[in-house]
């Protein structure tokens, strides 16, 4: 044992001598790694859940207008200064501007039909543009003192899940699963190349006419992919302060990941003849591979075709680690539908290793 372990080590340091050499690669992994870093923390790292609005009316806001929980507003003296903050040729920006004519309070009460502009910039949300208007006609009733023409139904509100209300995720907290899947799959790449190049200069043969077997190349291939995999996303996490949210859960969860895109290295460097063809099946794996992380940039759950892909489980850990704090407990169903995609790629790429090999 001690002396396979001797050969495997061997083995692993040659192919680490093989992969410091190439310079591409390793230029492309430490740059990778610093814009990684450095993008992470140039994100914003809150979300402004508050919406502006300007506003102008003749003689002062009535008492029934006041800003409410996530609504601001800002008052003009005039509507051409409200229409230049909405266009942003003014002195103030707003996105969204409420004119409303003189003796608009007059007008309602005593039930002559009025007209109140609603200002709005291209880039305001749909959503945003129809709470605005039953913002202004529910106001018009309140001046009144007039009830809304609809019966109010009773209701009571019930946030499934946690309620982010005032602690949204921010755009740095999105990002990071994303960054660290992607330090992951460059490790893809060199491994990949690292891989197709012995094959093609034949220096498997050269390694098997020594005592080494197939089966400690092949072990030496696993170990070099996972540990530069796992190395690098781990200093990622380390530099960007992702780590310190759950180290535990974090350090298993980078470990199943380097497992996993190491069985699609092997299987993409076992397959590629040359440089063409690495990239071709390295971008075959590496499409599907990244939708879940994409995924996570839009609120909701993901489709149930999401949820099967291989690295779900990697992405789905990670966020509800960094962003909602969760325990080795509370995620055990998807670091094991990880755990089950790492067998099965890693079995996978193995095997497609040990027929190219057996091939030569």
């Amino acid at each position: 044992m001690r002396r396979r372990a001797g050969i495997i080590g061997a083995i692993v340091r040659k192919d680490l001598i093989a992969f410091t050499r190439d310079r591409f690669y390793v230029l492309i992994t430490v740059l990778g790694l610093v814009m990684y870093v450095a993008l992470y923390w140039f994100l914003p790292t809150s979300v402004d859940e508050t919406i502006e609005a300007g506003i102008h009316w003749q003689g002062g806001l009535p008492q029934e207008l006041s800003a409410g929980e996530g609504l601001e507003f800002t008052t003009f003296e005039s509507s051409e200064a409200l229409e230049a903050a909405v266009d942003g040729s003014g002195d103030v920006s707003v996105p969204i501007g409420l004119d409303f004519p003189a003796g608009f309070t007059e007008l309602v009460r005593a039930g002559t039909p009025t007209t109140v502009r609603v200002l709005l910039t291209t880039d305001v949300p749909d959503e945003y543009r129809g709470a605005m208007t039953s913002f202004v006609r529910e106001l018009a009733f309140l001046v009144a003192g007039a009830d809304l023409p609809v019966t109010q139904l009773d209701t009571t509100e019930v946030i499934l899940g946690e309620d982010r209300a005032g602690d949204q995720v921010s755009l740095q907290e999105k990002m990071g699963p994303m960054l660290v899947f992607f330090v992951l799959l460059i490790e893809t790449f060199a491994l990949a190349a690292l891989v197709a190049a012995e094959i093609q200069a034949r220096t498997v043969t050269a390694v098997l006419a020594t005592p080494a077997r197939v089966s400690d190349f092949l072990a030496a291939k696993a170990i070099l992919g996972t540990a530069l995999a796992f190395t690098e996303a781990l200093l990622l996490v380390v530099l960007t302060g992702i780590l310190g949210t759950g180290p535990v859960v974090l350090i298993v969860t980078l470990l199943l990941g380097a497992l996993l895109v190491t069985g699609f290295g092997l299987i993409a460097g076992s397959t590629g003849k040359d440089f063409i063809g690495i990239v071709f099946w390295s971008m075959l794996f590496m499409i599907p591979l990244a939708i879940p992380s994409f995924a996570v940039l839009f609120p909701g759950s993901a489709a149930p075709w999401v949820q099967v892909l291989p690295s779900y489980g990697l992405i789905e850990s990670i966020v509800r680690t960094t962003s909602y704090g969760d325990g080795l407990t509370d995620l055990a169903g998807p670091l094991l539908q990880l755990a089950g995609w790492c067998v099965i790629a890693f079995a996978a790429g193995l095997f497609t290793l040990r027929r190219k090999v057996a091939s030569l």
